[in-house]
């Protein structure tokens, strides 16, 4: 399930939608192609933690956490982020956090 976070992002909604489009045109049918597409999900996810190097601080008060199935949730309000000189503020977010390096399971969920 790690390898496939990015999905909610807009790279992995775009390849969603793409994947969608080409199912129902029929021009997807093979299971190896779908399989492709899972080592895709698992490299896009090794280049990300590799090479991405932003760093944001935030601060906020914490509304709710939980700890359930080896993964955190939690709600947090009133939130500023910080990169370098931007400033950005949201009023309620929700982090879920998951173990990155946790490789042991070969679910494709």
């Amino acid at each position: 399930m790690a390898h496939q976070l990015y999905r909610n992002t807009s790279l992995g909604n775009s390849l969603q939608g793409s994947l969608n489009e080409l199912i129902q045109s029929q021009q997807i049918t093979s299971p190896q192609l779908a399989l492709q597409v899972y080592h895709f999900d698992k490299a896009i996810n090794s280049v990300l933690v590799q090479r991405a190097r932003n760093r944001v601080n935030f601060r906020s008060s914490l509304n709710t956490n939980r700890f359930c199935d080896k993964e955190w949730n939690f709600v947090l309000n009133d939130i500023e982020f910080r990169k370098v000189t931007e400033l950005t503020k949201v009023d309620k977010v929700k982090i879920v956090a998951t173990d990155g390096k946790d490789t042991g399971s070969s679910s494709t969920e």
